[in-house]
């Protein structure tokens, strides 16, 4: 069984003007997507500001309410807010922020930030309490030192390891990840990466992974889905969409990713345009007349793919 199931979400916020300030159309944030995550499993959600990808991890944790649609977390439904709030889903489904800093409490020692929702879900005497939070902070490379320091006095990289800290102190089955290195240098984000991976091996933690930056996805995720206007365009596994790209504007965002190799730089720069050529040529046939994205079709057992009818193809 998988650990949680998306179905048919919807996540609709209503355009109100005029004298009554009635509703005379909606931004569809989210519309209609489907995906699971398995136990132990990293999936990934990748694409631009405003493709809908926040919404969906918001949705899943309880900080956003659904239009429509059903949330199922070990096989049971936790579509509405009061049931998303409930003390053993807190428990079970945590968040690491994209913002370390304002994540964090300023007014509050490293050592409480991390005990908090020790205070809130376990029953631990104060001696249990500092030996988890050292626990913690030693799983993330932060020693005694730092137990009673305040979040200024951390580097970005630290920072974001004591959300990560925070974020497993309840063992939680799955644990939201919205960005969690798009504001850090290139070497500390393979730091704070490499810890992730490691804690997910040591607790079995499933990760729903939100990103713009497919390099950085393709390294932490399985299975992925590429988010366009508030639907999947595609999903897979990281080999489908990563060496067998189906969808105009997957095929846009992988050109985009910086090849670090100097030498066949240009190449990739004329790669990167031609594909920008085919995309503002190509992208109306790719979605309907309103601009939405094309239901998706599936292609392989593990590949979906929203084409037109006359490109489906086999791979």
């Amino acid at each position: 069984m998988s650990l949680v199931e998306i179905k048919d979400l919807k996540v609709h916020y209503p355009i109100r003007s005029g004298f009554f300030n009635r509703i005379h159309d909606y931004v569809y944030a989210v519309d209609g997507v489907n995906f699971e995550i398995e136990p132990g499993q990293t999936y990934g959600l990748i694409g631009e500001t405003g493709s809908g990808k926040t919404t969906i991890g918001r949705s899943i944790i309880g900080l956003e309410k659904i239009t429509s649609g059903q949330i199922l977390f070990n096989g049971k439904d936790v579509s509405t807010k009061r049931e998303r709030k409930a003390v053993h889903y807190n428990r079970d489904v945590q968040m690491i922020f994209q913002d370390s800093l304002s994540s964090l409490n300023p007014k509050k020692r490293i050592y409480d930030i991390i005990a908090e929702p020790l205070r809130n879900f376990e029953k631990l005497s104060d001696t249990e309490e500092k030996h988890r939070v050292r626990e913690l902070l030693d799983t993330v490379g932060l020693g005694d030192d730092d137990l009673f320091k305040y979040p200024f006095e951390f580097s970005g990289g630290q920072r974001q390891r004591i959300g990560v800290a925070r974020a497993i102190s309840t063992n939680p089955k799955l644990v939201i990840a919205d960005e969690p290195v798009s504001a850090l240098d290139l070497s500390v984000q393979a730091q704070v990466l490499n810890y992730m991976q490691e804690i997910q091996k040591q607790f079995n933690i499933s990760y729903l992974f939100i990103s713009h930056d497919l390099g950085v996805v393709r390294h932490m995720c399985d299975s992925m889905a590429i988010m366009h206007r508030g639907r999947f365009v595609e999903l897979g596994t990281r080999d489908d969409i990563y060496n067998h790209p189906q969808h105009i504007y997957t095929k846009r965002l992988l050109a985009a990713i910086p090849d670090i190799n100097v030498d066949q730089r240009e190449d990739h720069r004329k790669h990167r345009k031609e594909v920008e050529k085919v995309f503002d040529t190509e992208q109306s046939r790719y979605y309907d007349k309103n601009g939405r994205v094309l239901p998706l079709q599936q292609i392989s057992e593990t590949h979906s793919v929203a084409l037109p009818e006359d490109q489906v193809k086999g791979e």
